[in-house]
């Protein structure tokens, strides 16, 4: 048991409440869709989540800091003290259309420290969850989870390697360094969103990179990533998320043995 073991029960909690939300309006004829001032996508079922996890840890742990996607922050009784930090649905676009691969992101920060961090992906079956000093776990729920762990894969040429979106990385001016080590690689595939974070714990690909992520978006997958044996950090090699709350931060996932090379590759020291 760790000091985090209750706020991990919590976090786990949360997700079930959440995921009987989501997935009882995944591919409902009457689901709500607007645009939001940034012109991505926000559906009813993202603000019944987020409203859900806010009013429960309201009750759990009402001294604690809150930041969600779809409602912004709540400050902590402390400032130097503990957040949350929510995703109600990411991967937004695919809930929309159909797509199973979208999941709810619950991260707590004790400080700078991230803390716990849950990953519940209803349509397929699947959660993926850590706290600090405890290790990763995978399964379909907290009392079916086994250990996971990154790849022992050394070299780029044998590495599968994956990406958001080429877009990200062309208007970031970094397209040529991304389709070298697309050419470099084993193998490329542009999972996205949590997928490719979640996949790289487990041991399953070697590399995840994206250009621009918000906190909301990367908090929940850093615990899990880290005590999976991995490193995530910005392009400058930072730890991840990097930068002031509500700034986006470019992020590198490896299974740690490949970081260094692949920060290399995407932004060679001359650039820095």
């Amino acid at each position: 048991m760790t000091g985090y073991a209750d706020d991990l029960a919590l976090a786990h909690l949360l997700a079930d409440r959440a995921d009987a939300i989501a997935t009882s309006r995944f591919r409902a004829l009457d689901l709500r869709v607007e645009a939001k001032p940034d012109l991505t996508p926000v559906s009813d079922a993202d603000t019944a989540v987020e409203r859900e996890i806010r009013a429960l840890l309201a009750e759990h742990r009402p001294a604690d800091g809150l930041l969600g996607e779809e409602y912004g922050a709540q400050p902590a009784s402390d400032p130097d003290g503990r957040r949350w930090i929510i995703d109600p649905i990411d991967g937004t676009k695919n809930f929309v259309r159909g797509v199973p691969v979208w999941a709810t992101l619950i991260a707590l920060y004790d400080g700078d420290r991230p803390a716990v961090g849950v990953v519940s992906a209803p349509a397929l079956g699947r959660r993926w969850w850590a706290s600090a000093g405890a290790g990763a776990y995978a399964g379909p729920g907290p009392a079916d989870g086994e250990r996971i762990g990154v790849s022992a894969v050394q070299r780029i040429a044998d590495a599968s390697f994956c990406y958001s979106s080429l877009e990200g990385w062309e208007q970031a001016g970094r397209l040529d360094a991304m389709l070298d080590l697309i050419r470099a690689s084993w193998r490329s595939r542009a999972y996205g969103d949590f997928y490719g974070y979640m996949l790289l714990a487990e041991g399953a690909l070697d590399v995840m990179v994206e250009p621009e992520l918000s906190l909301w978006d990367v908090a929940a997958l850093v615990p899990i990533v880290t005590e999976a044996g991995g490193t995530i950090t910005d392009l400058s090699g930072r730890p991840a998320p990097a930068g002031a709350p509500g700034t986006d931060s470019s992020v590198v996932a490896t299974n740690g043995v490949l970081h260094a090379d692949i920060l290399t590759r995407l932004d060679p020291p001359a650039e820095r």
